[in-house]
């Protein structure tokens, strides 16, 4: 598969993946949800981070290394700092993991919120 195409096939999967983050949310599943969340979260990391350097994240450690690689290179990246460690520990590791799901209206906030970081990641993906 052709980069762009690639890249474009990662945020597509984010949207998706968001969609059934909103899925869950409705059904009062926030542990799934939040789960879904960051599942979008690093799908469009790593496209940011396909369409940048042409390697795509294998890992979630090497997404996190990507993005803060990204940053060094280019403050405009930063933007997307805070919001991917929130998901990363606070959605994936507090909520999912260890099912902490406290409190239940900032679970949600941070999971619909997510379409405001794939969209952010998407516009990073043109500019170089």
């Amino acid at each position: 598969m052709v980069e762009t195409e690639r890249v474009a096939a990662l945020i597509q999967d984010a949207w998706a993946l968001y969609a059934d983050a909103l899925e869950e949310l409705e059904r009062g599943k926030l542990r799934n949800g939040a789960e879904k969340a960051w599942g979008a979260t690093k799908r469009a990391t790593d496209a940011l981070i396909l369409a940048r350097t042409g390697i795509e994240p294998a890992t979630a450690a090497r997404t996190t290394r990507g993005l803060h690689s990204l940053i060094s290179q280019d403050q405009q990246v930063a933007v997307l700092e805070g919001s991917y460690h929130t998901r990363a520990d606070y959605l994936h590791g507090q909520c999912f993991y260890d099912g902490i799901c406290e409190p239940p209206d900032e679970v949600g906030r941070l999971i619909r919120e997510t379409a405001a970081y794939i969209r952010d990641a998407q516009e990073l993906t043109s500019k170089q």
